[in-house]
């Protein structure tokens, strides 16, 4: 079972084309970053893939649910969703302890509505250890750091134990050494039986851990597949329309402009 199928799909809005005969796949045990300027599509496709848009024409197919014949708001709970843009809706987490933030992560809500039951605790208690927040145990997520805030977050998308977990951004705002601890988090996050889909303006941010990447420009797949693969100088001066090069340390990709 692909993980992620999308096959021709055009999304339009209005009379502007966004996505336009794009094809993709996730295959079990592939962890994907995703790289591409503004206006490339990156948005549109994460809004399809994680189900809150459907595409114009087209078939789309996530954890073997194929669109038009699932029920989408069943489906968005198997899909964890880490985005800088979350934090928008911190005043419903303002005065919420960390483990009362995480624990909502397994109804997809903002707030506590249904019965926790023991084994949920529990979980979010492991959660928060995994994710190094026990010096923050039981504090309200107001007087976190914005790094910690992050890791919550993450620890959050991971309650519900998806099997899809979306990171848009999620490093947006960071300081260098945030930014690095949340990244050490992803290691965590594919030990929990997760593939990621990983989208950035910094490619120094695939980290390890990722092994495929998807480039997009103007609503088209420039390229796809292992990251080696795709990362070159060639692939990447396209995609970002001015010349760049590529270095490699540590298994992780760092850029310069030629």
């Amino acid at each position: 079972m692909a993980v992620v199928k999308v096959e021709d799909i055009y999304f339009r809005r209005g009379d502007n084309e966004i996505l336009r005969g794009l094809d993709w796949e996730i295959s079990e045990g592939e962890q994907w970053g995703m790289l591409g300027l503004n206006g490339s599509g990156k948005t549109s496709l994460l809004s399809i893939i994680s189900t809150y848009e459907f595409p114009s024409s087209g078939e789309v197919e996530v954890l073997g649910n194929r669109f038009g014949s699932t029920y989408l708001p069943e489906l968005r709970k198997k899909i964890g969703y880490v985005s800088s843009s979350l934090e928008k809706f911190s005043d419903f987490f303002w005065n919420e302890t960390i483990e009362r933030v995480i624990v909502s992560g397994k109804f997809a809500s903002f707030g506590i509505y249904e019965q926790v039951i023991e084994e949920d605790w529990t979980r979010a208690n492991y959660l928060v250890k995994e994710f190094r927040l026990e010096h923050v145990k039981e504090k309200k997520f107001r007087v976190l750091s914005e790094g910690e805030k992050r890791r919550v977050l993450i620890a959050r998308a991971l309650m519900g134990e998806p099997h899809l977990l979306i990171l848009d951004e999620p490093c947006s705002g960071l300081d260098i050494l945030a930014r690095e601890q949340f990244l050490e988090a992803l290691e965590i996050a594919t030990k929990n039986n997760v593939h990621l889909v990983y989208v950035t303006h910094h490619i120094e941010e695939l980290v390890a851990e990722m092994t495929h990447v998807l480039l997009l420009k103007e609503g088209r797949v420039v390229a796809s597949g292992p990251k080696h693969e795709v990362l070159t100088n060639e692939l990447l001066s396209e995609t970002y329309k001015v010349p760049v090069s590529v270095e490699w340390r540590a298994d992780r990709p760092y850029l310069s402009i030629k």
